[in-house]
């Protein structure tokens, strides 16, 4: 059996050999990727990732595309990218009945319609001010929960709440996004309103006894399934080939979407919800960013303080750990 010297000590060929060391080693690799920095590493380069698919999705926009067409292939990636982590994992595609149901519901109000208004009005926003108005999610999940008997009342929360609101005015004033047009500003925030519906839908109901990683594969399977006429019949159907800029920017942003959002489940179940759901800050600051970046926007000092205003008011509606152990 050969080995092989590394400053004149030799090192075993089979791991296996030395359990000791193995063991060790195991045991250091654990503690690094369960310790406070690693896990604070991964969640700020998810909200870096995650934030460039706004204006990713704005380049895909770019020469024409439209909606129904980009959501299909946007769903296939996904499909293929969640289906190979489930496969990895040893858990495949659940078929029982409400699994089935719960795809097409979210495919419907989570992806579907929110995917539809986001490619029409990012063609005519700024792709930084899409990413401020996607904070506005948990400002309106808010008041639905407390109508549906999901959450309690707080002075705290309903302050975050009038912040938010704020903070969309400032935008939709004259000195706010420049030019923007209120009619599509109104459409943009239709995809919240339907995140909002689908996180109260999901914290009702649950995931039918799915974890996330699976339960979105499902639903990429089924939106993609339901996209597919809709973007034939309404002749929105994208050829991508050959792929130019705008399609390496739709198949850029469906990755990133996919893996980052398996890499959100895996940090939720390493250091809490609560802790993984910072990346909410991370995704819009980044977002602001990547528009100024990737597509040269800029922005007046009134969308910078409803940028402020906006983040202060997430911090405050979020809701807080209650026996959860926080990192």
């Amino acid at each position: 059996m050969s080995d092989h010297r590394a400053g004149g000590l030799v090192a075993p060929s089979n791991p296996a050999a030395d359990p000791v060391s193995s063991a060790l080693s195991r045991e250091r690799e654990s503690a690094f990727v369960d310790s406070r920095w690693f896990l604070v590493l991964v969640l700020i380069l998810l909200g870096l990732a995650w934030g460039s698919t706004q204006s990713l999705g704005k380049m895909a926009t770019a020469t024409g595309h439209q909606p129904f067409g980009l959501i299909f292939w946007q769903l296939l990636v996904g499909a293929v990218v969640l289906g190979a982590v489930s496969g990895f994992r040893g858990r495949g595609l659940v078929l029982t009945r409400p699994a089935l149901t719960f795809y097409v519901v979210v495919a419907v109000i989570g992806t579907i319609i929110p995917n539809a208004t986001f490619y029409a009005s990012v063609v005519h926003l700024p792709a930084g001010i899409m990413s401020i108005l996607i904070s506005t999610v948990p400002f309106l999940a808010f008041p639905m929960a407390l109508a549906l008997g999901l959450d309690r009342f707080s002075a705290g929360r309903l302050a975050g709440l009038a912040l938010g609101l704020t903070g969309v005015a400032l935008i939709a004033s004259p000195g706010g996004g420049g030019a923007v047009s209120i009619g599509w500003l109104m459409v943009a925030m239709v995809g919240p309103l339907f995140y909002a519906i689908e996180a109260n839908f999901v914290a009702r109901g649950g995931t039918a006894g799915m974890d996330a990683v699976q339960a979105m594969f499902g639903v990429s399977v089924v939106g993609m399934v339901l996209a597919a006429p809709l973007a034939w019949g309404s002749g929105q159907w994208v050829d991508p080939f050959p792929m130019a800029r705008a399609e390496w920017a739709l198949a850029a942003s469906s990755v990133v979407h996919a893996l980052v959002y398996a890499s959100y489940v895996w940090l939720a179940s390493k250091a809490g919800s609560v802790f993984a759901s910072q990346t909410a800050y991370l995704v819009t600051a980044s977002g602001v960013f990547w528009a100024m970046l990737l597509l040269g926007e800029r922005f007046s000092p009134v969308v910078w303080a409803a940028l402020v205003i906006m983040l202060t008011g997430v911090a405050l509606v979020q809701p807080r750990a209650r026996a959860e152990a926080l990192v």
